[in-house]
């Protein structure tokens, strides 16, 4: 990844981020959790989300204007979930990673890995891979 990162254009990857993710209409992949589980976005498992970022006492930033299932908002809350002083058990970080991300990340990545347009965000599809797999690993340790 750190050589794809220094061999990177920055313009061609900002190019390749708006084709795969933003589109003309839509992207190539849709990052959003409501789309893999439901198929249709801002759904049901939104409002489940929702929910329980309530139940935790998250909230949405005021200037952030993507919805909470957008992958990178789910990555981020998993982030602060895993953190010591929030407070949140392991039990807790694991429902939440049961729920939100299991049922739908891998074959998020595997899309990236599959699109036309994907070639620097393949290479960010694989190593999110390898944290996936490390996060679904120590989740299903006894503790």
């Amino acid at each position: 990844m750190a050589e794809a990162c220094q061999q990177a254009d920055p313009a061609n990857v900002d190019d390749e981020f708006h084709v795969l993710f933003i589109g003309l209409g839509r992207g190539e992949v849709l990052p959003y959790a409501s789309w893999y589980l439901s198929g249709f976005l801002l759904d049901r498992p939104l409002a489940r989300l929702r929910a329980d970022l309530d139940a935790l006492g998250i909230e949405r930033a005021e200037n952030v204007s993507e919805s909470e299932d957008h992958v990178a908002a789910i990555c981020e809350t998993m982030a602060l979930l895993v953190e010591t002083e929030t407070g949140i058990d392991y039990t807790g970080q694991k429902q939440f990673f049961d729920q939100h991300l299991q049922p739908w990340f891998s074959q998020f990545l595997d899309d990236i890995r599959a699109a036309q347009a994907a070639d620097f965000y393949r290479r960010v599809a694989a190593l999110g891979q390898g944290f996936f797999e490390f996060e679904e690993r120590w989740l299903s340790l006894p503790q």
